[in-house]
């Protein structure tokens, strides 16, 4: 069977030009073309492809925010003019790096590791992951809402709720779950702004309004909506260290 590529980039010309390349090539061939990342991830929903040919800076979603909302066992090859995102690709697994402009024979060769990566991950289903890892600290937070995709900015996300493998985030009122740890999630937050307080949530540390004792030894953080989440030892200990002894201590 022939590997079915979906094609990502908001430049037209760039798209035609993988296209007219990729349909040359044996073995391969386009399922689909998206102009955003908003529609690439609606379209791979819909078509299931093997591979996804994925620019990095685009209008709505960029190429990063895409792959992490994508089926793990897609292939993600990122295609794009800038050499600077080619270490976190790799982070998240990306089967290649193309910077543009390339010539035909770069993308056989790219193409060829992204089959052999499908060979592997169908004899080994756990060779596949599409963890996001490295680079900076998260701006926003892209979760599916059934058919939509919502854009979580993290200034606005009030805490978030280990729920097995997934995520309880809650934004100005709304939930939403995302299939993610919580540990993951909050290795990607700024340790400033975010603090993990127990084993099951993760707060924005301007939301909380005070400390109070529950029991011995044991302590809730009270938000400033009076939501009530506990506190385990070594939150109380993460939060003393961030918001100094005298802020916690005597609440």
């Amino acid at each position: 069977m022939p590997v079915s590529i979906l094609i990502v980039d908001d430049e037209e010309p760039a798209r035609l030009l993988l296209k007219e390349m990729i349909e040359r090539m044996p073995g391969y061939r386009v399922a689909g073309e998206a102009e955003n990342g908003f529609d690439a991830v609606r379209l791979a929903s819909e078509l299931s492809p093997d591979l996804v040919l994925l620019d990095i800076e685009m209008p709505k979603l960029d190429g990063f925010e895409v792959a992490e909302l994508l089926d793990p066992r897609v292939a993600v090859l990122f295609v794009t003019a800038y050499d600077r995102y080619a270490v976190k690709a790799f982070e998240i697994h990306a089967v290649d790096y193309l910077l543009k402009p390339f010539h035909a024979e770069r993308l056989a060769e790219a193409l060829a590791h992204a089959r052999g990566r499908l060979r592997s991950a169908a004899a080994d289903p756990a060779a596949v992951s599409s963890s996001l890892r490295g680079g900076a600290f998260r701006e926003r937070i892209v979760v599916r809402d059934g058919a939509r995709v919502r854009v979580i900015p993290v200034e606005k996300l009030d805490l978030a709720q280990a729920q097995d493998d997934y995520v309880l985030l809650q934004t100005e009122g709304k939930r939403y779950l995302k299939a993610q740890t919580l540990a993951s999630l909050a290795a990607s937050l700024d340790p400033s702004r975010f603090v993990r307080i127990h084993r099951s949530f993760v707060v924005r540390l301007d939301r909380i309004a005070a400390i109070e004792r529950y029991a011995r030894n044991s302590h809730v953080a009270v938000l400033d909506d009076g939501a009530r989440i506990p506190v385990s030892r070594v939150g109380y200990a993460r939060l003393r260290s961030l918001l100094g002894e005298e802020s916690v201590s005597g609440t």
